[in-house]
């Protein structure tokens, strides 16, 4: 079906001008009725005129269809002035233009532009009866008028209501824009922002060392160089995932390219990675979320915080020692969730130490968004003794069975 009305834009205008050419040649008719030439082209002329108010680009529309009202009524004063009256209509295609025009008007112009060409569109419409003979419009006047006044009345109040049907399309238009861009520049930063963080920590690692007199020997150094390049591999992977996800068109498809799926067991990896170019890191993970299946939107938002909160660890947390991440089940069996949190021990700067760059900007209001979207909470501070945790909670459909003490827990580098 959408195939049948997927016409080219050539066979639109052809079929626009015989449609152009059929109701003018249906004003000519009406108009030859009155059997007066001029007064048939005029009828014509202003048929055409207001015809082409209904097709005229936006800009040009007040001017056009007020030429068109205004030749109208100049046809039906011409009417009564020559006594060429028609002796079997009035203009029955005339009046639809008119109130065509008035929803045209109501929807598109500003509202005195759209009051003024509205009640000349009404007197028009007032008036036209006038263009029959004396013995037919005094029988109609009494039925014919009121019908115009409650069509005009209904003409202006689709137009308000298409009006308000536009700006709504437009605002829902804007904010599903916003969505993406938003949803875009939140995988930017987790991904793309986590490796190239990574690549930074180790360039800078080697800086210091070598500033310090203590260069990495030539094994460290490759070793070094070759996380750098792991980091930049994956940036670049990262990268071509989100231009792919760009460059496909919508089809419902579950999320980005790249992102994780319906389960946990990437939160491994993730910390192994982390593990080993930064302080020792201890993954406790519920045995049901690592073997389950989550909904994709919990599993991806869980898989995030934990990448950003590893990432802001590396930017701002140089002095940490130890990083605890723990993801586990929360609540009873009928309102079950998913609790995560990532906490470092990472010391508070000391009076002669230069303070440590505030961990606030896209990244945790990015989280903050991530967890509201599938329904969570999300809180981040400073921990009482030093250091910094990020948690969020995270709701399942559930029922899920009851809750147990047995998770699965491992140190990871050193």
């Amino acid at each position: 079906m959408t195939q049948f009305f997927d016409i080219p834009a050539g066979g639109r205008r052809i079929a626009a001008v015989c449609g152009a050419v059929l109701l003018l040649a249906a004003v000519g008719t009406e108009g030859a009725d009155t059997g007066s030439a001029p007064a048939t082209v005029a009828w014509i002329l202003s048929g055409a005129m207001l015809l082409a108010a209904l097709a005229v680009r936006r800009d040009r529309f007040a001017l056009v269809a007020a030429a068109g009202i205004a030749a109208s009524c100049l046809v039906t004063g011409f009417s009564i002035w020559t006594d060429a009256r028609a002796e079997a209509t009035f203009g029955l295609v005339e009046s639809a233009a008119l109130l065509l025009v008035t929803v045209r008007a109501t929807r598109r112009c500003r509202p005195v532009g759209a009051a003024a060409l509205t009640g000349a569109a009404l007197v028009a419409l007032t008036v036209i009866p006038l263009r029959l003979p004396a013995s037919e419009y005094t029988p109609l006047v009494p039925f014919v008028v009121p019908f115009f006044w409650l069509a005009t009345a209904l003409a202006a109040a689709l137009g308000l209501y298409l009006r308000l049907l536009d700006r709504y399309r437009a605002q829902q238009h804007a904010v599903g824009l916003q969505a993406q861009r938003l949803d875009y520049a939140r995988e930017l930063h987790d991904f793309v922002g986590h490796h190239v963080t990574a690549i930074i920590a180790q360039t800078k690692a080697v800086r210091y060392a070598t500033a310090a007199g203590v260069p990495p020997s030539p094994e460290e150094l490759d070793g070094m160089l070759a996380a750098v390049e792991e980091a930049g591999a994956q940036a670049m992977q990262s990268m071509r995932s989100m231009v792919a996800v760009l460059r496909t068109p919508l089809d419902g498809s579950d999320g980005p390219a790249g992102a994780p799926g319906t389960s946990l067991t990437e939160l491994r990896t993730l910390t192994d990675q982390f593990a080993a170019t930064g302080p020792a890191t201890t993954l406790t993970l519920d045995p049901r979320l690592a073997t389950g299946t989550l909904p994709p939107g919990v599993a991806t938002t869980v898989h995030h915080i934990v990448r950003e909160s590893l990432t802001n660890i590396r930017k701002h947390a140089r002095g940490a020692k130890t990083v605890t991440v723990d993801v586990r089940l929360d609540g009873d069996t009928a309102h079950p969730a998913v609790l995560a949190s990532v906490t470092d021990d990472g010391p508070d700067a000391g009076p002669s130490e230069a303070a440590p760059a505030p961990r606030t900007g896209y990244g945790l209001t990015g989280l903050a968004e991530r967890a509201a979207l599938v329904g969570g909470t999300f809180q981040a501070g400073a921990v009482a003794g030093g250091g910094w945790t990020v948690e969020a909670r995270i709701p399942l459909p559930g029922p899920l069975p009851p809750l147990g003490d047995d998770t699965e827990t491992a140190t990871l580098g050193a």
